[in-house]
């Protein structure tokens, strides 16, 4: 079995290398590291350059993209390259720590009985207490938008922590995901549920970065709507 973990990344140079290392440290057979790098000013590419170099982490990839820059455009060639190398499963997280490697085992063996296993704050043993409170409220609303528009069921929509067998990306596609920017993660989920993926939430602590700058802004959340709705009314 392999697995393929892809961190899509913008500036995480101080974040990136503890967590290669602590992925690799979960002793999960077959597992290799996949970084997608947007050309990050901060010399993420170079450090994920460094710990090749290394020797101690086999299989670890890097793709620097050129542009256009955009987490969508990184989640998307992301799954690409992770099936080009052959992927059982297809694990997606941040690069800023708030996803925890630990819950990566219980994302996998979620999918006994599911195409897609996600992360998720809300349902019974998730947590999300260590944000502010006021991020908290903007998330509880942006999911509630989303499920609505979207007419899904899941609990947290924005969670970008998700596993996926080959089958369910085969279905989704990725070369033809349309998102430029973080709704690629509803973009994502629209088109499992759409397609009658068994779908399985999973309860994770989700952690605020300790570490770099977000990378969510006004001017993003506004466009995450903004797409949202051009999901549902896309052909």
């Amino acid at each position: 079995m392999k697995v393929v973990a892809t961190i899509p990344t913008f500036n995480e140079v101080d974040n990136i290398a503890s967590l290669v290392d602590a992925l690799y440290g979960l002793g999960v057979s077959g597992l290799e590291v996949l970084v997608v790098d947007d050309d990050s000013p901060d010399g993420t590419s170079a450090e994920v350059e460094r710990l090749r170099a290394s020797g101690r982490y086999g299989g670890l990839g890097l793709i620097t993209r050129p542009g256009p820059a955009g987490r969508g455009w990184a989640g998307r060639d992301g799954f690409l390259e992770a099936m080009a190398r052959g992927a059982d499963f297809v694990v997606e997280m941040d690069g800023d720590w708030s996803h925890q490697p630990r819950h990566v085992p219980e994302l996998l063996a979620a999918m006994a009985d599911c195409d897609v296993a996600l992360g998720s704050r809300f349902v019974g043993g998730g947590t999300d207490f260590d944000r502010p409170l006021a991020r908290r409220v903007v998330t509880k609303a942006a999911n509630a938008f989303t499920r609505t528009v979207l007419g899904l069921t899941v609990q947290d929509c924005n969670s970008g922590f998700r596993c996926f067998s080959r089958r369910a990306l085969e279905v989704i596609r990725p070369e033809t995901l349309k998102s430029a920017g973080p709704s690629i993660v509803h973009e994502v989920l629209f088109r499992a549920a759409d397609a009658g993926l068994r779908i399985k939430e999973v309860p994770i602590e989700f952690v605020d970065r300790k570490k770099g700058d977000s990378k969510l802004d006004l001017w993003r959340l506004a466009a995450g709507y903004w797409w949202v709705l051009k999901i549902r009314l896309s052909p």
